[in-house]
């Protein structure tokens, strides 16, 4: 197709051309032959190229194919979490390495109970981590979190409970430098507990077993916080029934320090064990009861648990025994006043009821009255010592008549006498 314009203006860069119906048309000054100016009119053919187009269409085409094949067949998966292994304080978590496909990593954390418990570092490295301080037997729901340059990507939820005191199946055992038949030993009660027996340390080890503080293993246990024992607590523990602490445990614990039976405290091996509190009770009784009388009354009560009470008696300067008389002046020659027997209790002391003040003077005028009439019955008392007064079968019989007594309960003259 050929088509006559006219130059009307040409510029550095572009030129003003004019069709025969004076439509203006701007077209590339470099595309015009050389030496053209104003006025000047030019011919321009214009043809379609088949073979160009085509040519064009196939490598855009194939382009196109080549993007798709690349970044729209594989997208990042979903990552896929599981449970590893739950004790009772603690959670160990692994998954499968992500598939990214072609899309970058943004980010991987990890979701407990619907809040960010945290990320996971080197998410293209790591494949399992551990929670700690969980609560004792307590449900838990993670899952996992994925941010790429293609999109969001979520786990399945996963719901774990912690298991209780009594459920020894969390425990995971690694252990270390033991003689061969400890260590043959030490792998049966692993066994016969439920718990798991592994070679080397690992993420979800629980307790590092040895008798000897050295080794590679040893150290990485060190490394990781992972509790070094001695395999008495595994014996403890199958002992107890339940998971027992490990305070007592440790290669340098004292091992009185160690849970002995259901709920007992600490265990001391020196302590002995004290008397009984109802065998000292009867002393401390007895001796506040003896405080709490005089002093003639305490001595009176230890002389009577020996020995029965006798009538106390006065000697006459003759060397015969008369009873105890009141003096002139409202005194006894007796010191003291006779004990009284205790029969109930040797802290139990039965005191004579208290005379008044009348009552006194009338026992002291009738022992007088007595010895009065004993002397006017029998005769005088000769002044020689040789010769003693002798009561009469009739005193006797009169004083057995009236039933007077000597004071302090003893029996009449008359039968002291005899």
């Amino acid at each position: 197709m050929l088509i006559s314009l006219t130059v009307g203006k040409v510029d550095a860069g572009v030129a003003v051309l004019l069709t025969e119906d004076n439509r203006l048309i701007e077209f590339p000054s470099i595309l015009l032959p050389p030496n053209i100016s104003s006025g000047s009119i030019v011919d321009i053919t214009v043809a379609r190229n088949q073979a160009k187009e085509a040519a064009s269409q196939k490598a855009f085409t194939s382009l196109q194919n080549e993007i798709y094949t690349t970044f729209g067949q594989q997208s990042p998966s979903p990552p896929i979490l599981r449970c590893r292994n739950a004790t009772q304080t603690s959670v160990v978590l692994e998954w499968d390495p992500i598939q990214l496909a072609t899309a970058e990593m943004r980010s991987l954390s990890l979701f407990r109970n619907g809040s960010k418990a945290g990320g996971i570092p080197r998410p293209t490295e790591t494949l399992a981590t551990k929670i700690s301080g969980l609560a004792v037997d307590t449900e838990y729901t993670f899952h996992l979190v994925l941010r790429t340059s293609a999109g969001t990507y979520s786990s399945e939820k996963l719901t774990i409970k912690t298991h209780k005191m009594t459920d020894l199946s969390g425990i995971t055992v690694t252990p270390g430098v033991l003689p061969a038949p400890l260590r043959d030993s030490l792998q049966s009660a692993v066994d016969r507990i439920g718990a798991k027996f592994v070679d080397t340390v690992r993420l979800d080890t629980t307790h590092f077993v040895c008798t000897e503080g050295r080794g590679q293993a040893w150290e990485r246990a060190v490394e990781t916080n992972i509790p070094v024992v001695r395999p008495e607590w595994v014996e403890g523990c199958e002992r107890e029934g339940r998971i027992v602490g490990v305070r007592g445990y440790y290669l340098n614990a004292d091992p009185r320090l160690r849970q002995v039976g259901q709920g007992v405290g600490l265990q001391r091996q020196d302590s002995q064990p004290s008397s009984p509190q109802v065998n000292q009770r009867p002393s401390s009784q007895a001796s506040t009861s003896q405080r709490a009388l005089p002093l003639h009354v305490q001595q009176g009560s230890r002389q009577d648990l020996a020995s029965p009470p006798m009538p106390p008696t006065a000697q006459t300067h003759n060397g015969t025994q008369s009873p105890s008389v009141a003096n002139e002046d409202g005194t006894d020659d007796t010191d003291t006043p006779p004990a009284l027997p205790v029969k109930d209790h040797p802290s139990t002391v039965h005191l004579p009821e208290p005379k008044t003040a009348t009552d006194e003077p009338k026992m002291r005028r009738e022992d007088r009255d007595q010895a009065t009439n004993m002397t006017q019955s029998t005769g005088s008392i000769s002044s020689d010592e040789g010769h003693q007064g002798v009561a009469t079968p009739k005193t006797m019989a009169s004083k057995e008549e009236d039933g007077e007594r000597t004071p302090g309960g003893a029996g009449s003259f008359t039968e002291v006498s005899l």
